[in-house]
């Protein structure tokens, strides 16, 4: 859509907009949006000031002596709010993904965008943190606009905007390094040579990198080209969706405030403050736009001019388009019914998951070589790997006891004198770490009258000091009275 009219026999052509940060010529059109400090930037402002100390404080805030959130990548492990997810937890972490992915669906089917205008760390950076910074280096909204007429990209007040954001992008990649690392391992790092951990310190250039030319340059473009959310919004909200929209019905048809209204004018006086506040650049009036993120900047400037001319406020509000065209609310609608339903069986599904999750996880495996062998006196050895991963947040050691060796199996197979057993094994009990996964292996020697069939079937406990206890059926394998052993000790 093009806002510029066309030149007049005569005149000089003028660059026009054919999209909101882009000009007729080709050009960037910088947007330097004026803020409206009403009662919705008020509210925002501290949504977004208390997500921002949430984010810089979440490294070093502990539950049950676990960060909060932490993406430790090299051990495989996701911690968050206190509980660690393991490589095994495959279905607790498709439950809490699953949930926050209907959640924000869920979300914008109620009230469109408001993950872009109230939560996106995009959005509250940008308008809370860097462009503020920003109309305080060059003199604020009118200054600004002045300097981008002039070409004045390297003033010396700009240089110190520049500089001052490298420093805040520096402390964000810190910060979000921290989320995969842990504060303990970053303060280890930043007090070292960066030779010693040139990956992290990779990482954090390039970080640093992003986010200063995000922040300094790309800004709202991130928001039209890069993120999918604005086009995702066809299929996420419908008409009963609360927007942000602007009343057509009592705005149009528009007139000046200085000419002469006639008696059927809409409220709207073209004063375009919705277009100058509008930090994507686009004019609420024209309807649901892709770039809109229903930040509420429009709101607040239209009811401030509503205000000074004595109209209601109103004009630009949270609403919906079938509410915007006289259409009764109908907030059950299958949208409405299906996410919720979804996401409660999701959360059900992750609480009852944890709920009964033990406290320590065990895998038993054979040995990776023959499945058995025959000692020199004649009895079967079997390898047995015992894999444990201790799911508390300190050191276990874990016994591993053995059921049906001695005397009858638990699958009545002969029984056996305990003379005629050994078991080898060389930790037991077994420590493992705070979060960690060991794995020993155990070796059982039997005679060859104990298998029914080559196979003898016993048990295997786990337990620690705390409460768990685990049991598992395992089968070990011999020789068969149809099938002698092909692998005897000693057979190459």
């Amino acid at each position: 859509m093009t806002n510029s009219r066309a030149p007049q026999s005569g005149a000089i052509p003028r660059a026009g907009r054919v999209l909101p940060t882009l000009n007729e010529d080709g050009s960037r059109r910088w947007i330097r949006p004026k803020p409206s400090h009403g009662p919705w930037w008020k509210r925002r402002q501290v949504v977004a000031y208390v997500l921002m100390a949430l984010f810089f404080a979440a490294p070093h805030m502990r539950v049950f002596g676990k960060p909060v959130f932490l993406m430790d990548l090299p051990r495989r492990q996701f911690t968050l709010m206190g509980y660690t997810f393991l490589p095994t937890d495959t279905l607790l972490f498709m439950f809490t993904m699953g949930a926050g992915v209907i959640g924000i669906f869920l979300i914008t089917a109620l009230w469109g965008r408001a993950w872009c205008g109230w939560a996106c760390p995009q959005t509250v950076y940008l308008e809370f943190l860097f462009r503020p910074i920003g109309r305080w280096f060059d003199g604020g909204y009118t200054s600004s606009r002045a300097l981008d007429k002039k070409g004045a990209w390297f003033t010396p007040r700009r240089l110190g905007k520049y500089i001052t954001f490298f420093l805040l992008a520096l402390y964000v990649s810190h910060t979000m390094l921290a989320f995969f690392v842990g504060t303990d391992q970053l303060y280890g790092w930043m007090t070292r040579s960066p030779s010693e951990h040139p990956s992290a310190f990779l990482f954090v250039v390039l970080f640093t990198g992003i986010v200063w030319f995000n922040f300094t340059y790309f800004r709202e473009q991130t928001c039209l080209i890069v993120c999918p959310y604005g086009r995702w919004q066809s299929a996420l909200i419908d008409r009963q969706s609360v927007i942000v929209a602007y009343d057509v019905n009592r705005g149009e048809p528009r007139a000046h405030a200085g000419a002469t209204r006639s008696t059927g004018a809409g409220d709207c006086i073209d004063c375009k403050a919705c277009v100058q506040t509008c930090p994507t650049g686009i004019d609420i009036r024209n309807g649901l736009q892709m770039e809109c993120v229903h930040c509420t900047q429009c709101i607040d400037a239209c009811d401030d001019i509503m205000t000074r001319i004595g109209k209601p406020k109103g004009l630009i509000r949270y609403s919906s388009q079938d509410a915007i065209a006289g259409q009764p609310r109908k907030f059950l609608r299958l949208r409405t019914v299906l996410y919720p339903v979804v996401l409660a069986v999701l959360l059900g599904g992750l609480g009852f998951t944890m709920w009964s999750k033990p406290a320590a996880d065990l895998t038993v495996l054979r040995g990776l070589d023959a499945p058995f062998t025959t000692e020199a006196d004649g009895r079967i050895a079997n390898q047995i790997r015992i894999k444990i991963t201790n799911r508390r947040a300190e050191a276990m050691r874990y016994p591993v006891a053995f059921g049906g060796l001695v005397g009858a199996s638990v699958e009545s197979a002969p029984p056996i004198d305990a003379a005629q057993v050994t078991v080898v094994a060389p930790e037991n009990p077994l420590t493992v770490g705070a979060g960690a996964t060991r794995t020993t292996s155990v070796f059982v020697l039997l005679p060859a009258t104990a298998f029914v069939r080559g196979e003898r079937f016993i048990t295997i406990t786990v337990s620690d000091d705390r409460g768990y206890l685990e049991t598992v059926r395992y089968r070990l394998l011999g020789p068969s009275s149809s099938t002698p052993n092909p692998n005897p000790a000693g057979t190459p």
